[in-house]
Formats: structure tokens, sequence, C-alpha cells
């Protein structure tokens, strides 16, 4: 019989090998190129680490992560965050497992979709057997020394309080009058999905995995529970089954990454959404998108993996048609992008944090309150 460990047993005690991870002032968060999947590392000021989501099947995903890790100076991931169980999401699990130790495995408990037991999957599972599985439900909270990490979302529900002590958490949503339900009733593994709202001092982001319309519009309305963030790590890709305006018109970040591949993900409702955010500075993207075409793409200096010319003009003067939700994207001339480019972040207690293009060099640094 499995034993699942209970979560609140669980204290923050930092280990040899996770003190012997590089230190820093900074929060520093990697939003990994995956070709439209999932794989976000954070490394706290503590050296402790979380990552959410380990990409698509195979070694390439995992040889990226790792590439992070590496240059990070990670030995181990302390809490391996997984989403939900689809195989963008969890893909890389079993080769990532070779490469570097994991300690506390994350999830929302058994999958709704069956089918999703890919490799990896099966070898997840086998892995929470030997490890430190944590099932979590909204309002728990990762300990992480340093950061404040609260789950927000799980197996379908979401966060039924209000954070404290956060401006614009627990006030009446105005933006709720727009707010029309969608009958999404495909992939309902998305539902499931573990989303987080991670603090450094005043720093706030929030990654909600890819949490559908609905569930989102529980967070925001009639009250929006979350409060302000500076940084949003877009839901779903930058899919129109996500990216409800009332919750980011509420959240008011700052700056928003937006995960989507070259063909996936990045549409236009979502790019129309947050372009028309209250106080959103900028769109920073994993990929130039083949859906967002001239109209919605970043300028190229805020993108961090791009096609090449030819193969970009010839998108832009025949467009493919859009990548559904779930569907596998479709290779449009260079699908594994090699070298691939990450988007880093590094953020103060202060509230002030700077975004890098690691393609290009370019930085930009943003200032809470500003």
């Amino acid at each position: 019989m499995r034993r699942i460990i209970p979560f609140v047993l669980f204290i923050a005690i930092p280990t040899a090998a996770s003190l012997a991870q590089t230190r820093s002032k900074t929060l520093d968060i990697y939003d990994i190129d995956t070709e439209g999947g999932h794989a976000v590392l954070f490394v706290s000021p503590s050296g402790e680490t979380a990552l959410l989501d380990t990409g698509w099947p195979g070694v390439r995903d995992a040889h990226r992560i790792m590439e992070a890790a590496k240059t990070a100076g990670v030995k181990q991931i302390d809490y391996l965050v997984i989403t939900h169980f689809h195989a963008d999401h969890i893909g890389g699990f079993m080769e990532l497992a070779k490469f570097i130790p994991i300690k506390h495995y994350v999830d929302h408990g058994v999958t709704v979709q069956p089918e999703q037991h890919i490799e990896s999957k099966q070898a997840y599972d086998a892995a929470i057997v030997k490890g430190l599985h944590i099932i979590v439900k909204p309002g728990d909270k990762l300990p992480i020394t340093g950061i404040d990490w609260t789950i927000v979302s799980s197996a379908g529900k979401t966060l039924a309080t209000n954070m404290t002590g956060v401006p614009g958490a627990g006030q009446t949503n105005p933006y709720c009058a727009g707010f029309v339900p969608k009958n999404i009733q495909v992939d309902l593994e998305n539902a499931e999905s573990v989303g987080s709202v991670i603090a450094y001092g005043r720093f706030r982001t929030m990654d909600l995995g890819d949490l559908l319309w609905n569930f989102e519009g529980q967070l925001a309305c009639p009250v929006n529970r979350i409060g302000t963030i500076d940084l949003l790590l877009t839901t779903h890709h930058g899919s129109n089954w996500s990216g409800v305006p009332a919750l980011i018109y509420a959240i008011k970040p700052k700056v928003a990454i937006m995960n989507n591949g070259s063909t996936k993900g990045g549409s236009v409702e979502a790019f129309e959404t947050l372009e028309s955010s209250p106080g959103l500075e900028d769109i920073w993207q994993l990929h130039w998108s083949a859906n967002g075409l001239l109209e919605h793409n970043a300028a190229g200096k805020f993108i961090a993996n791009l096609e090449k010319p030819a193969i970009t003009a010839g998108i832009i003067a025949n467009p493919p048609p859009p990548t559904p939700p779930g569907a596998l994207p479709a290779a449009i001339g260079n699908p594994d992008h090699s070298p691939a480019y990450w988007i880093k972040v590094s953020a103060k207690s202060d509230g002030t944090f700077t975004v890098t293009n690691i393609r290009n060099g370019f930085s930009k640094t943003y200032r809470t309150g500003n």
C-alpha cells in the first residue's frame, strides 16, 4: 500500500546538499524553453530549489533543465511540483530523474485522465512510493526558506479565502461584470493544475500551470483572492482556454512571461488581454508566435527563441492553423531550436526585479510601485 506522507509534517530543515547550492540575495527564476511545454526552475535566496514541471518526453527537455540548473549552481531539486499530468508537463521526468536528485514530489493527486500514463508518469508513480510525496490543496505552503510559496489551486479546487497582507486581495472585482464562463469539456486534467503564488519580500509572481478558464474565474470573481502581483507566468502557454481578463486585470502584473511554443499557445485572445491589462509594461515570450504574427508578438529583444527569417516570412505569408490546446505543436522548420534559450528573472526583496533574455543578453529592471 502506498503511504502518502502528510503535508503538515514537513519542516523546512536545510540539507547539506541544498545549503551547498548557490546563495544570493535574489530569488532567481529560470523559465526554460521546452518548445511549448512547461519547466520553470526557482532558486531561493537560501539555495533551496523548486522545479515546476519537466517538459516533454525524451532527453531534450531534461537536458535543457539541467543546463539551467548547472548555470544556477543547483545540485538537487528540493521540490518537484508537477502541476498536472499531461505529457508536456511531466514528460521529461523519467530522464531528468537520472541526472539530478529529487527530494520531494508535489502534485494534485490521482489524475482524472488515466490515458496520461505515459512512461514518465509510470516512472513518477514509482518514484513517489519511494520518495517524499506531498499532495497539496489550496492554502497549503511549500516550506522553502526565505520565500512564501502558497498553493492557490489543486485537484479542481481553488483558494476559498483571501490572501492576507496583499494589496487588492479580498476586494470586490469590478472586472467580473465582463466574465463569461467557457464550456470546456476536454483535457480536464488541466483543471486539476497546481497553481502557485510565490513571494519574496515585496516581489510576487504567479504560475497556474494550465488551469482552465472557469477555475481562474473562481480566483477572481466576485472577489479577487490573489491581490496584485508583479510578474505573471502566463497560464496554459497563452492559450485561449485560459487567461481570464477579470483575473489578469485584477492582479495587475507589471510583466508577463509567456511560455508558448512556435505554434502552440500565443493566442490572439491571450495577447489582447495582456496588452490591455492595467499597468502591464512588457510581454516577454519564450518563442516568436505563429499565432500572434505581426500584430501581437513582442519586439524581438523580448523573445528568447526566434525562427530563421525565411521561416518567419513564410509563416506571415501563409499562417498555419492554431494548435488546439493539448495537441502536439506543429514543426515549422526548426522544432528543436538548437541552441534553446531561457528567460531569467532575478528578484530582490524590495520588489525590484530584472528580466533577462539569455539569447541576446537584453535585460530590463522593474520596480514595485512604479
